[in-house]
């Protein structure tokens, strides 16, 4: 079985400004994001004529506390994983798409997050929106259905409470972003 689910939620900050933000969340807000432990830029390429930059970065997370059944297989209460993120900036048309997969741990559990940064339709250059499609599948508990939903389910709380915390972070990011751009607007007028 696979669970998925979707979010949306319109940051009421411009398209550069929250894009801004999403590069900065891992590394401005470790405390709130604590389940993230590392990340790197595997590459990076900017195609000047179209305006596309394409990254490739590793995460590393740290797993909750595992259900019962799970700490007794692997003999661990939690488990680090560690994930590829795709990224895609397209500057012309606005638009920013993340993926991220785990690439460790895939013998039990398969999740694939895609995130969608595009401008607002109604306010194009004051608000954001962000569109999230989520899949989790847990694999070799396929034949205890029972188990293999109640992971899965566990695993889907679990994003989404951190999703909630991302959002929160991107918030805050935004906030600093346009108070740093309105002092150094006034400074410039002082000058």
């Amino acid at each position: 079985m696979v669970r998925a689910y979707t979010q949306e939620h319109v940051y009421r900050h411009p398209w550069d400004r929250v894009t801004t933000a999403s590069w900065r969340k891992f590394t401005d807000s470790p405390t709130v994001l604590s389940h993230v432990t590392d990340v790197h830029t595997l590459s990076r390429r900017l195609d000047p004529e179209e305006g596309i930059l394409r990254t490739t970065r590793s995460v590393t997370v740290r797993s909750p506390q595992l259900p019962f059944i799970l700490r007794r297989i692997l003999g661990h209460d939690s488990v680090v994983c560690h994930c590829v993120e795709s990224t895609v900036v397209d500057s012309p048309n606005r638009s920013m798409e993340i993926v991220v997969r785990n690439v460790s741990l895939r013998n039990l559990l398969e999740v694939e997050e895609r995130s969608l940064y595009s401008p607002h339709p109604v306010h194009p250059d004051r608000w954001t929106v962000f569109k999230q499609e989520t899949s989790i599948k847990c694999k070799p508990l396929s034949a205890l259905a029972a188990v293999a939903e109640k992971v899965e389910q566990r695993c889907a709380e679990r994003f989404l409470q951190n999703s909630a915390k991302g959002r929160e972070v991107m918030e805050n990011i935004c906030k600093y972003l346009e108070a740093e751009s309105s002092s150094a607007s006034s400074a410039a007028v002082g000058i």
